[in-house]
């Protein structure tokens, strides 16, 4: 999906609410707690309610291989109709380096179903379809290993956190960060799970650009 043009950002002293488009910068903790807090509903959740993996730019490659291409420490391989072979990266979440593809996962940084739970059941097809294809912001969509992905699930941070110590400031803040770029809401268990460990944290700025 193309990225918006970018937009000025409200005047200092302005109430009005950032919109699609503009750009917002704000420590962690401020950013954690400019989220709504509310109970979350998975009622009425399909995953194909998210159409993923499509290829937005018609290139031939789908979202799934272009994260895999953008993140590659060494290069893979590109064949017909974007099969990749080789290649090396590497899975922050349990500290681990893979050779080749076939061992990765694309994990949405906040899983499709927590996304639903906490505002996109609400979203148009549209808007759930850029959600699941979101290449317009690095911290949405990662490789990892098919195990850790797996482990996550659709999990939030008060019953997940990578099994790498030293990724969980970052997975915080990039959790974080998405919910913001998407105005989702986190639920108290959340939360409190995510002011526990950001405590733990540099309180580094984060820089958003607001998908709506």
């Amino acid at each position: 999906m193309p990225a918006a043009p970018a937009q000025a950002a409200p005047a200092a002293g302005s109430t009005a609410a950032p919109k699609a488009g503009e750009t917002v910068t704000r420590p962690l903790l401020t950013a954690l707690k400019s989220l709504p807090v509310r109970e979350e509903d998975r009622t009425g959740y399909q995953r194909t309610s998210f159409k993923h993996w499509v290829d937005a730019d018609k290139d031939g490659c789908s979202t799934r291989a272009e994260v895999l291409k953008a993140e590659a420490l060494t290069a893979p391989d590109q064949g017909a109709k974007c099969k990749l072979s080789g290649g090396r990266w590497y899975s922050e979440y349990d500290d681990r380096y893979v050779e080749g593809p076939s061992g990765l996962d694309i994990d949405h940084r906040v899983p499709l179903a927590e996304s639903w739970d906490s505002g996109a059941k609400d979203w148009s097809a549209d808007e759930r379809r850029a959600y699941a294809n979101d290449l317009g912001d690095e911290r949405a969509l990662i490789a990892v290993t098919a195990k850790s992905n797996r482990s996550k699930s659709d999990q939030d941070p008060s019953t997940w956190m990578p099994p790498a110590e030293g990724n969980r400031c970052e997975y915080v803040s990039q959790w974080v960060a998405v919910k913001t770029r998407w105005k989702l809401a986190i639920d108290p268990s959340e939360e409190s799970a995510l002011a526990e460990n950001a405590t733990r944290c540099p309180n580094t700025p984060i820089t958003v650009r607001l998908a709506r």
